[in-house]
């Protein structure tokens, strides 16, 4: 579909769902991946495996996006092993999902931290060794909840938009440095992450939906290795909704 070769990728957060899919994804086409995990050890060493196995190129580094050092860490592993970093997917993200006048401080901070702050301690580490070869992709997975807002995840749809925020400001300040900083926004995507949505409320979503059904983590997937790739060169600071016309 795309060719990735010789391309170097990190995806946050890759061991598992729609994080797990990019990863394949991106090796699919070409690209050698570091996987990004915080405590699913086996999970993560299975995309590895599975990456290896079809001759491709792949390596797990543990590490928790909230933590500035580690996010450093992250991208010295990937330029260390590989050479350079050329695609990097802030795909890391929690929930903590609440009506807001009963929810939590902390599960406030949780959200943010992990959802948004990640992602600039992330892309802060990564945009150097990108402004040095004067090329590099990064693609932030956001939300719709992000765009439309949603009941009972304030924290999750604040960091969300925030996130959108960021890859336009940070798409204006390194484009002329060859980079091109855009998201994905799913829709309704059945994983780990979204198991414990009631089930009425997944039927809902997909009946408001145009296409009348869920959508797939490999819907997400392909929508990445589209932006990682020399065909969208041109395109920077932009939203692509993959959410089967649920929000228009």
């Amino acid at each position: 579909m795309f060719n990735l070769n010789g391309k170097i990728a990190l995806v946050t957060g890759g061991s598992r769902g729609i994080g797990r899919a990019i990863a394949l994804a991106l090796a699919a086409q070409g690209a050698a991946v570091v996987v990004n995990y915080q405590s699913n050890a086996d999970a993560a060493h299975a995309v590895v495996e599975a990456i290896t196995g079809q001759g491709g190129r792949a390596l797990a580094v543990q590490g928790d996006v909230k933590d500035a050092a580690t996010a450093q860490e992250m991208v010295k592993a990937a330029t260390s092993e590989f050479g350079r970093l050329d695609i990097l997917v802030n795909n890391a993200g929690t929930t903590r999902d609440m009506l807001l006048p009963m929810m939590k401080e902390e599960d406030w901070d949780t959200v943010l931290d992990t959802n948004l702050k990640g992602a600039f301690l992330v892309t802060k580490a990564a945009i150097r060794p990108m402004i040095r070869q004067k090329s590099g992709r990064i693609i932030n997975i956001t939300s719709m909840a992000g765009v439309a807002g949603n009941a009972g995840q304030a924290n999750y749809s604040a960091a969300k938009a925030g996130l959108i925020g960021f890859t336009k400001s940070v798409a204006k300040e390194i484009g002329s440095r060859g980079i091109t900083v855009n998201a994905v926004a799913p829709g309704f995507i059945p994983t780990d992450l979204t198991a414990s949505v009631p089930a009425d409320i997944i039927a809902r979503a997909v009946e408001m939906s145009s296409l009348k059904r869920p959508g797939t983590v490999e819907d997400v997937a392909a929508a990445v290795v589209f932006l990682a790739s020399d065909e969208a060169g041109w395109i920077t600071g932009q939203v692509l909704a993959v959410d089967g016309g649920l929000v228009m």
